[in-house]
């Protein structure tokens, strides 16, 4: 049984920096696409960033290019949401989402981080 749990959610001032976990078990992230997506109230759910199965191939939303950056750690079956420069428009849900390849459904989600930004 696959499990995504996130961390590292909170609440920060604009400017700020966090960084989100999602750790995996029961899969082997190093060869799925794993993403970052978001849920902000009244809003679809959107993607944030996606990595594909080698790690070489990232996908980032327009939103959070340059202040967002993904990594994965095939050590500890983690994936990572560095988030830098936060905005009040980042105040969202963020959840883990694992799917075979970057255009491929999701096949599992976490149960998601609240990240709120303020000012």
């Amino acid at each position: 049984q696959v499990q995504l749990v996130e961390s590292g959610g909170g609440l920060v001032q604009s400017g700020g920096s966090l960084r989100l976990a999602c750790s995996a078990s029961g899969c082997t992230v190093g060869i799925y696409a794993m993403g970052w997506y978001r849920e902000a109230p009244g809003k679809e759910r959107e993607l944030v960033v996606v990595i594909n199965h080698s790690g070489r191939q990232t996908n980032y939303a327009d939103s959070v290019m340059g202040r967002f950056t993904i990594s994965r750690d095939d050590r500890s079956n983690t994936v990572y949401l560095q988030m830098n420069n936060l905005k009040h428009e980042d105040t969202a849900v963020y959840y883990c989402g694992r799917s075979w390849r970057i255009d491929n459904p999701i096949e599992d989600w976490g149960q998601g981080t609240q990240v709120t930004v303020s000012g």
